[in-house]
């Protein structure tokens, strides 16, 4: 039925026109904000999802920077300790030196002398970020520093802050207020490294004096050499530098081994990001593809509707050709 009142085809056409100019407007939003679901009224889950995960990605950037400045902290202790147990080999050359017949003592010990210093110059040195893990300025033990080293979200959603602990106590080289903290400022009994002895007096050494009476002093002797100084002296000495030698070593493996497991840490969170922005474009990100060729698509159905709603527009011209005589 014909009718200028009600233009049914008209009606049609345009109701097609406004679903497919609606269409039209998702797939060009889509085209220039790259985002399939960009707002939660798009797909409130993966929105969510999303969310959540863009800010926990936001945290494991930190964490990133975190390990990061562990890393240079770790790296600076390590070079200081490597440096100072090269100062400790050649002392200990020193005082194998000293063991030889008829040799200068006396020039051997300001050999030693300068070498201490140096000891001192390297553990004070060895400072980043406001901190020194080799010199101890304080009378308390320096205890564990922790490295923030990952962020983690249970399946209750539920988070939680890792780290990586290190005990600096047993890097501390110098014990500046209280020389029993330091490797290098403590006593060592030399009658405890003698395989040979059978006495149960103690002999105790230190290798570097602070001069601190504020924590606990080394009431040992200090490594120095004098023409007088005894060939058992020498061999007490030797023993002690050894052993302290021997500690620095296992200090030195046991930051290797932690700046090892930082470097593994940074790699893991780098690529654990990537992996997070990847699953994020999974939910939300537009393919540029399937949305351009359906925008290709819809304008060619725009163009038709707007042909049909024209045709369907001129029924009512028709009708009044009918009442031309």
């Amino acid at each position: 039925m014909s009718s200028i009142m009600t233009n049914t085809a008209a009606m049609a056409a345009l109701q097609t026109l406004r679903s497919i100019n609606s269409d039209m407007e998702t797939a060009q939003s889509r085209i220039s904000s790259g985002y399939r679901v960009e707002s939660a009224a798009d797909n409130a889950a993966y929105w969510s999802i999303a969310t959540t995960m863009r800010s926990d990605n936001k945290a494991m950037s930190t964490v990133e920077d975190a390990l990061g400045l562990g890393a240079a902290k770790v790296d600076i202790a390590y070079t200081g300790l490597n440096s100072a147990i090269d100062v400790v080999s050649e002392i200990k050359a020193k005082l194998v030196a000293a063991r030889e017949p008829g040799v200068d003592k006396t020039k051997i010990n300001k050999e030693l002398t300068e070498l201490k210093n140096q000891l001192q110059s390297i553990a004070t040195s060895a400072s980043f970020s406001g901190e020194n893990w080799l010199s101890n300025t304080t009378t308390a033990a320096a205890g564990t520093k922790s490295i923030v080293g990952g962020f983690n979200r249970d399946v209750n959603g539920k988070v939680a802050i890792t780290t990586l602990d290190i005990s600096v106590t047993s890097l501390t080289l110098i014990g500046a207020k209280n020389e029993s903290l330091g490797l290098l400022t403590r006593d060592v009994d030399a009658n405890a490294l003698d395989a040979n002895t059978t006495s149960t007096t103690a002999r105790n050494y230190f290798l570097i004096d602070t001069g601190s009476t504020t924590g606990t002093a080394a009431s040992g002797s200090a490594i120095t050499l004098s023409a007088t100084t005894t060939d058992a002296e020498v061999d007490d000495m030797v023993r002690v530098v050894d052993s302290i030698f021997s500690q620095m070593t296992d200090a030195a493996s046991n930051l290797g081994a932690i700046n090892k497991r930082i470097a593994m840490q940074e790699d893991f969170v780098a690529n654990l990001m990537d992996s997070v922005d990847k699953g994020i474009g999974r939910l939300v990100d537009a393919d540029m593809n399937d949305e351009s060729t359906r925008l290709k698509a819809l304008q060619t159905q725009q163009q038709l509707g707007i042909q049909s709603l024209s045709i369907a527009n001129s029924n009512s011209q028709n009708i009044l050709s009918l009442f031309k005589g």
